[in-house]
Formats: structure tokens, sequence, C-alpha cells
């Protein structure tokens, strides 16, 4: 018998707040696995990648299996383990036990600050790293929406992933 591909499209989205912080201690973020140097930090358990989440939590909503929550938390604050890396691994064995894999991802970001365009190439690259996919197939765009949301005026970043999953059945 012969085996055909599938592909499907799933969303994942996720956000976290600014500290205010006024220490240069753990000062700056981590956006799609890269160092982003900034005058705050993410209100977050672990690194607060938020870009890492949505794409996790893409990947949990074909799975079935949600990383972030109760796995994500044990990982976190009992063993801790803070590199939101760890967490996309999980949830792409997952999805590999599926018989599946990431054929295509779009982020879109949305924040006021810091600004991110001098860091999408990297972000790019790294995302491709992490899941094993052409830079070709990972988009990336990053608005301020216009200040209409906390996002956009400066209070954190928000993050939605989209991506087409290809099954072999």
């Amino acid at each position: 018998m012969e085996s055909k591909e599938l592909f499907f499209s799933t969303i994942g989205q996720d956000s976290h707040r600014f500290l205010d912080s006024t220490t240069t201690e753990g000062v700056g973020i981590i956006l799609g696995g890269v160092s982003i140097p900034f005058e705050k930090k993410m209100d977050a358990n672990s690194d607060g990648d938020v870009v890492l989440h949505a794409i996790t939590n893409a990947i949990s909503g074909f799975t079935c299996r949600n990383i972030l929550g109760a796995i994500a938390d044990e990982l976190c604050l009992v063993q801790g383990n803070k590199d939101s890396s760890l967490y996309l691994r999980i949830a792409l064995e997952n999805l590999s036990k599926l018989n599946a894999k990431v054929a295509h991802v779009s982020i879109s970001i949305e924040c006021k600050r810091p600004k991110l365009s001098p860091y999408i190439e990297e972000m790019r690259l790294s995302l491709a790293n992490l899941l094993g996919v052409d830079g070709n197939h990972i988009g990336i765009t990053a608005t301020t929406g216009e200040g209409l949301t906390s996002f956009g005026k400066g209070e954190g970043i928000q993050v939605l992933a989209i991506l087409t999953i290809c099954q072999i059945q």
C-alpha cells in the first residue's frame, strides 16, 4: 500500500507582560530562541519565550497533548528547567509519534518594543534549527497593532503561530 501525505493547519498563541524591573540583573528577553537586549524581562516562570510557547501550543493543538501547563510547570517549577526549547522538543516528540512533522510556520508578533526587525532573520534561522524545517518555510512578521492593545502599548508581547503539519499515512 502506498503512503500518502496529509496536511493540516493548527494555531497556537501565547503572551507575557513585561516586569516593571528597575534592576539590571536578568534583563533582556528571548524570542524564537534568540536573546534580544532589552531593559525589561518577561513576567514568566520559564525564560518567557512567547514565540516558542505559541509554537508549542500549536503543536499541542494537533497532538492533543498539552505541554504548557502541568508538564512545563513540573519541568520549570520543580526541576528548575527554564529553557522553553525543552517544551518545544517534547511537543515535537509527541508529533513524531503521530508520523507527523512541521512543514511550515507563520508567526505574527505584536509588541511596541523592542523593535524586532533587526532580529527576525536570526529568529528564522533559530526556529529552522529547532524545528528541522528549511528557513524558507518560516515566516515572521512583527506589528505594533497600531497601539490598540496592551501589547501595542508596550506592556508585553503576544504571538500567534500558524503551523502546517505534514502527516504520513
